[in-house]
């Protein structure tokens, strides 16, 4: 029996096909988007591998206007790896695009049938290879050799595009690393995977394994830092936690950013300013947003965002909020922000909304809608709801149309709480006295 690595294994490597109620994961409807000002070319640069492909097959899903210069830019990456089966996939969309549409047509490549059947064999063959080697590893029981030969073999299906078997091999390397160094890399391995597959348990699973691993060393890789501050963010902004996704992606170092298998750095300036927006309050954005000498490196990326958010700030409510609008097309056509983009969008609102009314004892709502570009009728219906929630604490004159901060008796409500925690405490310790007890006696309920 081959003696264990430092990173003990918990139970069967995981489950790849776990259901989005397992993942958490927050969809909106399919948004069709017309009209974008997305220069595809360099976007499409800024990543490599399957993120790229995944980027592109996305954009042409939702935008009609950049559907054939999507799937042509896909169709020339693809045939870099061995994916015969999405070449083949892209290559049909094209082909069903409507004639009336002359670029989808015009010079349109002919199926390369002999590039996949050479890729299919070459990849067989590698795939025997590699197989092969790794039985001779286990056979002679060299632990480096195997996890080299599981990572091998995970990187040789991932390029095939079988990110199933790619997770198995990356997961199954863990039985045998014998470094710190050996499991971060094995983690990394498994979260990029997972993150493809959109597996945001496992993301998050493995970022703390690998943070716990770093943790115990004195020198930690700062790449490696960032990387999993990234992929936390990404799976925190998946699953709608956009507080913990904006920390995470806050912490990320620009010196030390490269990460074009998963994001972009002009990415982590997005994510991380609209998560912010959405739910950090004014001196926590200041603070940990416009004042981050590492965050402002990555704002330079995108000017736009940076006004946004320095608008916000400065209460300039109608112009931050009439340029987000100007940039939501954009943003709806990135496949990780596109599901949460309304959401955010209606947290800023409602953060904006509080904040301005926020200093005041009342406000005339004629003018407030003034500054939030709207009527008075559907702002009247915005406040009402944000009163409901708890988030305003006001009533609505809705004859006079004034916003009235409710009245509120600091020193009553200091002593309700102050009593409501007694008797939590008292509770508390009733029942730690009782526990004591029945423990103490030995008394057992059956």
């Amino acid at each position: 029996m081959p003696q264990q690595g430092i990173f003990q294994p918990l139970e069967e490597p995981m489950q790849v096909d776990a259901s989005p109620e397992e993942n958490e994961n927050v969809k909106d409807g399919h948004t069709i988007v017309e009209n974008t000002t997305l220069d595809l070319d360099s976007y499409a640069k800024q990543y490599e591998g399957i993120a790229r492909l995944n980027r592109l097959i996305f954009i042409a899903d939702h935008c009609p206007t950049l559907k054939v210069e999507a799937l042509r830019m896909a169709l020339a990456y693809v045939q870099t790896a061995h994916d015969t089966s999405l070449y083949q996939q892209i290559h049909r969309r094209l082909q069903e695009i409507p004639s009336t549409l002359p670029d989808a047509v015009a010079n349109l490549p002919p199926l390369d049938n002999q590039w996949i059947e050479m890729t299919i064999k070459k990849g067989q063959l590698k795939l025997e290879k590699l197989d092969t080697d790794l039985k001779n590893y286990k056979s002679n029981s060299i632990k480096e050799s195997i996890r080299r030969g599981n990572d091998d073999l995970g990187d040789h299906y991932l390029d095939m595009g079988d990110l199933c078997n790619a997770l198995k091999c990356y997961s199954r390397a863990r039985d045998y690393c014998t470094s710190p160094k050996h499991v971060v890399n094995m983690c990394l391995n498994v979260i990029k995977v997972s993150v493809y597959l959109e597996n945001w348990s496992h993301v998050i699973s493995y970022v703390q394994k690998a943070e716990s691993t770093t943790g115990r060393t004195e020198d930690v890789d700062p790449i490696v830092q960032t990387k999993l501050k990234c992929a936390a963010g990404l799976a925190d902004l998946a699953t709608g936690k956009y507080k913990a996704a904006a920390k995470n992606f806050l912490q990320a170092s620009f010196d030390n950013f490269n990460y074009p298998e998963l994001l972009s750095s002009s990415n982590v300036a997005t994510y991380g300013a609209l998560c912010a927006l959405a739910s950090f309050d004014r001196q926590e954005l200041q603070k940990n947003v416009i004042s981050s000498s590492s965050f402002k490196l990555f704002l330079e990326s995108d000017p736009q965002l940076r006004d946004i958010l320095h608008m916000f700030y400065q209460s300039k409510y109608d112009s931050c909020l009439t340029l987000l609008e100007k940039i939501k097309n954009n943003l709806l056509l990135d496949m990780y922000l596109a599901p949460h983009v309304n959401a955010l969008y209606i947290q800023i609102r409602n953060r904006a909304l509080c904040q301005y009314f926020s200093p005041y004892l009342s406000a005339d709502m004629h003018k407030m809608a003034e500054a939030f570009n709207t009527n008075v009728k559907d702002l009247e219906d915005e406040l009402m709801q944000l009163i409901l929630e708890g988030q305003i604490n006001a009533r609505i004159d809705s004859h006079n149309k004034i916003l009235y901060a409710k009245d509120i008796d600091q020193r009553s409500s200091t002593f309700e709480k102050s009593i409501a925690m007694g008797q939590e405490y008292e509770r508390r310790t009733k029942a730690l006295i009782l526990r004591s007890a029945m423990l103490k006696y030995q008394v057992q309920v059956k």
